[in-house]
């Protein structure tokens, strides 16, 4: 049954006639008539009957009349909770961030959204490559992903981007290594070194093989591991250098120096299918991403 035409019985039920109907809702007598009949088609019964020089309804009609306030009711209660969510942010947002981003952002997101109790936030930590995220946006709402200064941007026809911030690479050192007392390291002075890396296809990676470009020399990878926690680990104990974010390395067990001619970074950035953050819960997750990047670059 069409809703508009309940409305139009549920009308002729509290104000007598087709006139009185068409006067309060501007319709012509003639369309607010052939509504009603286009309604008796759908539900195969006689609603109404003449009545003099107007209609009536019938018993039928009255019954239907009825439930339709039900159905007119509970419509406008649904209508009702969806502006809330069209201008209240509530419900559940899910976010896909990578391992090290969550080490960075993630506690002060959930400090900053605990002042949003009618939001949930469904976080998962997700080892992705750049390639990976695209795909990604279809699971969640919002992907916060890394990618290296000379890759290319993520794809923003089907996506929109939102730079959260550049966190630059450096060389990390064991505290005792020669190089650890110069201010800049030169790429020239890296070679022969062991190195501690990530898989390949991931931003940091990638960093380490320009600077193959850059010196000529290949750089020795002997362990490909993820975890920045662990890359730690190993460089303090002497295993190897690594290239390591700065604002989430850990400056007491190794030491950070950044590379003198190279540009070395990744871009933290937030991907969503286009129209995500429409949602006014989404757009507020967005927000404090946003606001807890600005902490961490001023820190």
């Amino acid at each position: 049954m069409d809703v508009r035409r309940l409305r139009l019985l549920r009308e002729l039920a509290d104000r007598g006639t087709v006139t009185a109907v068409a006067r309060a809702l501007s319709y012509t007598p003639s369309a607010v008539s052939q509504q009603i009949r286009a309604l008796q088609a759908e539900v195969g019964v006689q609603l109404t009957e003449p009545a003099g020089r107007g209609l009536r309804l019938t018993d039928a009609g009255w019954s239907l009349a009825a439930r339709a306030d039900e159905v007119l009711a509970a419509l406008d209660r649904a209508e009702a909770e969806l502006d809330s969510y069209r201008s209240t942010p509530r419900g559940v947002v899910r976010v896909a961030i990578f391992p090290s981003g969550a080490f960075l952002l993630l506690s002060g997101l959930l400090r900053r959204m605990s002042a949003h109790p009618k939001v949930r936030l469904e976080c998962r930590d997700v080892d992705m490559t750049p390639v990976e995220v695209p795909g990604l946006t279809a699971d969640f709402d919002l992907v916060v992903a890394h990618r290296d200064d000379q890759a290319p941007p993520f794809d923003g026809e089907r996506t929109t981007i939102t730079p959260l911030l550049r966190e630059p690479l450096d060389v990390a050192l064991p505290l005792g290594h020669p190089l650890a007392a110069k201010e800049r390291v030169e790429p020239a002075e890296l070679v022969g070194e062991p190195w501690l890396s990530v898989d390949v296809g991931f931003p940091v990676d990638d960093v380490l093989r320009s600077l193959a470009v850059r010196t000529g020399v290949r750089p020795k990878v002997v362990q490909r591991i993820n975890d920045f926690r662990i890359t730690e680990v190993l460089v303090a104990d002497g295993f190897g250098v690594a290239l390591l974010p700065r604002y989430s390395a850990n400056l007491r067990t190794v030491a950070l120096r950044p590379l003198s001619g190279v540009r070395a970074g990744r871009n933290i950035e937030v991907v969503a299918r286009r129209g995500a953050t429409e949602r006014p819960a989404v757009q507020l997750v967005l927000d404090a991403l946003v606001a807890e990047a600005e902490t961490v670059t001023s820190r």
